[in-house]
């Protein structure tokens, strides 16, 4: 199995251990005249519901050697999918899920802590090896 495939199952299976349906995966949205799967394919995003609460999940993997590139791609397509669920989808709220591993390097620097709040990121930190959430983070809360 595919290194993504294995943390997309894992993301996957952690939303149903926690009580969300998943409706849609992958999870596609228009953009302009075009109908796109969010994040190509690469990493696979879902839709999930639970009691009123529709989400969006763009899973990432930071599988790369720099993870500030995969950092600046991540936020970049947050950044698109958000502005575009906001407009044809405003209920549905999007998640960046990123691996436990990563989080260090969010969370303990200010400078991106910084970036996150600003763009509104909300995440979820995942542990792949037991398929579970370990926190769900929405930085426009989270003071400087």
């Amino acid at each position: 199995m595919a290194a993504r495939d294995k943390y997309r199952n894992a993301v996957r299976n952690a939303l149903i251990k926690e009580g969300w349906t998943i409706t849609q995966d992958p999870y596609r949205i228009s953009i302009g005249s075009t109908d796109v799967q969010v994040d190509l394919g690469a990493e696979q995003s879902l839709a999930a519901e639970r009691n009123e609460t529709k989400i969006a999940v763009e899973i990432k993997s930071f599988l790369n050697d720099s993870e500030l590139y995969d950092l600046e791609n991540a936020l970049g397509q947050y950044s698109l999918y958000r502005l575009m669920l906001l407009k044809r989808e405003p209920e549905r709220l999007l998640y960046l899920d990123v691996p436990h591993t990563i989080r260090s390097f969010l969370m303990e620097q200010s400078d991106f802590r910084y970036i996150l709040r600003e763009l509104k990121v909300r995440l979820i930190i995942y542990r792949a090896k037991t398929e579970e959430i370990i926190e769900w983070i929405e930085f426009a809360h989270i003071a400087p």
